[in-house]
């Protein structure tokens, strides 16, 4: 404990702090001043579930690594932005942790879920064995759109957060398939895994009536994560302002990508600088106390975060926003409409209410994920593996 408190006193005074400017610094749909509200920014950042590199967990499939060093850092980067929205469904946006508070149990449920074990239903046991399924062997980089697969699959085990996770292929958000995939009451796969469980986990300890059930029913919180390829080998400017209004958006959880050689959750801006956690700091496993309880301070932040040039992005990401309801899903395509007419700012992707025609086309290069286009969906989105460079353990 005393060498992690050191870890963070001396990190404290690498990190440059934020720079003194007039722009609104803006974390994942809040917005700030630096000059009234510097340490509500930092509370903010530190909130944020950090996931880093760790030693000395179990082996991964019983015989594989036990550190993630030098490869897991996109599988850490889809597990902050997966956090980012299990702390949205649970807890809220507006929820902050703070040291040595006595933290609720949903918050430990959250956390648990991440934890570097074969049984949490994040883990990056979880990834790495279910990224063999997308051609992905164990040890390997994965690139935006990988990660954001694996994530969805395992989404469909965790039944206490019941989420629908979307991922927009093509560079196309289809609003009925969102709405078909949201309204649908059918449990997920997995769903008769805990079924004494349910009352009290799905509706958290509310009372138990039909309305209650009808209505969580008509409408599963939303994930949606859109891989975006915004260049050729660096991203193409007339993006920039679009990116930054992504993060202006309320129901932003951010994005996942990087530059060469290393991957970056960046949950907002400031000026032409993103703002990141970075995941390539390595941090021994963490076992749960003998009270069952789990020390999580190694898992937030606890100095200023990274900044980088938005230039410096690396054309190859994904977006990701949380619709906790159909409301909020209708506001952030109001919101994307509009943003289609912001002048100097070129979509990323399209909104459409319904599949194109073109889809079902033989002809077109169709990147829909099933496994006859893994090997077109690899090239497309991630190319950027051949410029990683992939560290030896």
């Amino acid at each position: 404990l005393f060498l992690a408190t050191l870890t963070y006193d001396t990190l404290r005074f690498e990190y440059e702090d934020f720079p003194e400017t007039k722009e609104p610094v803006w974390i994942l749909g809040r917005k700030y001043s630096v000059f009234t509200e510097k340490e509500e920014i930092l509370l903010d950042v530190t909130s944020r579930l950090w996931f880093t590199y760790r030693k000395n967990f179990p082996a991964i499939g019983g015989t594989g690594p036990t550190s993630d060093t030098g490869w897991g850092c996109m599988l850490r980067c889809g597990q902050m932005i997966f956090a980012q929205a299990l702390v949205c469904r649970h807890l809220g946006r507006d929820w902050r942790w703070i040291k040595g508070k006595r933290q609720t149990d949903n918050y430990f449920n959250v956390l648990n879920a991440f934890i570097d074990k074969k049984d949490s239903y994040y883990s990056i046991h979880q990834i790495a064995q279910m990224g063999v399924g997308e051609g992905k062997s164990i040890g390997q980089w994965y690139g935006p759109n990988t990660v954001a697969q694996v994530l969805r699959k395992l989404a469909t085990f965790d039944t206490w957060s019941s989420l629908a996770v979307h991922i927009a292929m093509d560079n196309t958000v289809v609003m009925e398939e969102i709405r078909r995939l949201c309204q649908s009451s059918v449990p997920c796969p997995g769903a008769a895994a805990c079924p004494a469980l349910e009352p009290d986990v799905l509706y958290n300890g509310c009372p138990e009536d039909v309305g209650l059930r009808e209505r969580l029913a008509l409408w599963k919180p939303l994930v949606l994560l859109i891989p975006l390829r915004l260049g050729l080998t660096e991203i193409n400017e007339a993006y920039i302002e679009t990116l930054k209004h992504c993060f202006m958006m309320p129901q932003s959880l951010g994005v996942i990508g990087g530059k060469p050689n290393s991957a970056h959750y960046f949950i907002g801006y400031v000026g032409e600088e993103l703002i990141y956690l970075d995941p390539h700091t390595t941090q021994p496993a963490v076992e749960p106390g003998d009270s069952g309880c789990l020390p999580d301070e190694s898992f937030h932040c606890q100095h200023p975060p990274c900044r980088m040039s938005i230039a410096e992005l690396d054309p190859s990401i994904a977006v990701g926003f949380f619709c906790n309801t159909e409301a909020d899903f209708n506001d952030w395509c109001q919101q994307i409409r509009k943003l289609s007419l912001v002048r100097g700012a070129l979509p990323m992707f399209e909104l459409v209410e319904r599949q194109p025609s073109h889809f079902s086309n033989p002809d077109v290069l169709n990147l829909t994920p099933d496994s006859s286009d893994a090997d077109r969906l690899e090239r497309f989105f991630d190319s950027e593996d051949e410029d990683f460079e992939i560290l030896s353990l």
